[in-house]
């Protein structure tokens, strides 16, 4: 069951949200059902067959002096 990321266009909350199949999550701040979902930076690291790194996802890296988990939190 995914996490997914949606953005309140009623309050401007961003929230996640684990969404069961297609249901539509209300807003935990406002408790409105006009929202969007918002595309989301996946974090992992690709390593080659010697264990070196060869590439890093979106969501791995973040601007500097971030301290917000996802791009989603970040006020940047």
């Amino acid at each position: 069951m995914p996490i997914y990321e949606y953005h309140c266009k009623a309050c401007d909350h961003d929230f996640e949200c684990l969404v069961f199949g297609s249901e539509k999550p209300d807003c935990p701040s406002c408790h409105s059902k006009k929202v969007s979902k918002l595309m989301s930076a996946c974090g992992f690291i690709s390593k080659g067959g010697s264990g070196e790194t060869v590439s890093r996802s979106a969501g791995a890296s973040s601007c500097s002096g971030c301290a917000a988990s996802s791009c989603a939190g970040c006020s940047h």
